[in-house]
Parts: structure tokens; sequence; C-alpha cells
């Protein structure tokens, strides 16, 4: 098996028929999981130009990969961008609002899978509500359009 601990992000290791091969998608440096925290693995769906979900956060970071389609990601203090298909992204959690996560194509689905470490005795996600994103205007990007 090659040494994980010396392949860097989107380094692939020399191809060797004999052992498997590992490819690192995404490295980040996650802040302090407390004791008791849970970890969970979902597969998300949306049919073609599906808008996502509404703002909410999460209570723990997230880890997610796109499997198919094209995916809207935007959390507050980043601009929105489009993720592909093969591409990684990375939420801290906490009081980060995640804006969107929607479908950006009309003619075919979106799916992407998301591991989150959920801090203990709290939801995977909560809802913000309008009066919330009112204040917080002023965090979130401004629109490239």
């Amino acid at each position: 098996m090659p040494d994980t601990e010396s392949i860097t992000a989107g380094q692939k290791p020399e191809p060797d028929a004999r052992q498997p091969a590992i490819t690192v998608l995404q490295e980040v440096e996650p802040p302090f999981i407390p004791a008791g925290a849970h970890a969970m693995t979902i597969v998300v769906e949306y049919p073609p130009g599906h808008p996502g979900i509404p703002p909410h956060r999460h209570s723990g970071p997230c880890f997610g990969y796109v499997l198919e389609g094209q995916m809207v990601f935007e959390l507050e203090g980043e601009p929105a961008r489009v993720l592909r298909a093969g591409e990684t992204f990375w939420e801290p959690g906490g009081d980060v609002i995640h804006y969107q996560d929607g479908n950006n194509r009309d003619d075919i689905p979106v799916r992407f899978t998301v591991v989150m470490l959920c801090q203990p005795g709290e939801p995977m996600l909560t809802f913000v509500d309008e009066e919330e994103l009112s204040r917080r205007k002023d965090r979130r990007a401004p629109s490239a359009n």
C-alpha cells in the first residue's frame, strides 16, 4: 500500500498494477472535534433545476464530493461557485451559514455525498430564518450576477 502520509491533495501516486491506487481529493484541518460527537454520511440527490435546501448551518464540519452533475455551492463569506462531478467541498460548520447547495443544471440531476461531524446533542442541520439572514447580510459575498 502506498505511504498515504507522503501524498498531498491532488497528487496521484505512480500506478502499480500490484497495489491499489490512492488519490487524495481534499485535505483540510477541521476544528476541534469534542468527545461524544458522531459522524454521518449521506448522499443527496436533486432533480434537474432543484434549488436545494434553504439557508442552513451544520453543527460540525462537513466534507463533500460531487458524484454526478453540477452543484451551486455558497458558504457565508465566499462567492457562490459551481462544483462539478469529481470535485470536493468543505465547510467548517458551527456559526457559518450554508446559503446554497442546489442543482446548477436544469437538464440533469446532481448527486453528492457529504460526511458530517455532528456536535454532541445538537442536530446535524438547522435552518436559518429570514430575520437572521437580514442581520447577517453584510457577511454574504456579493453575487457575480
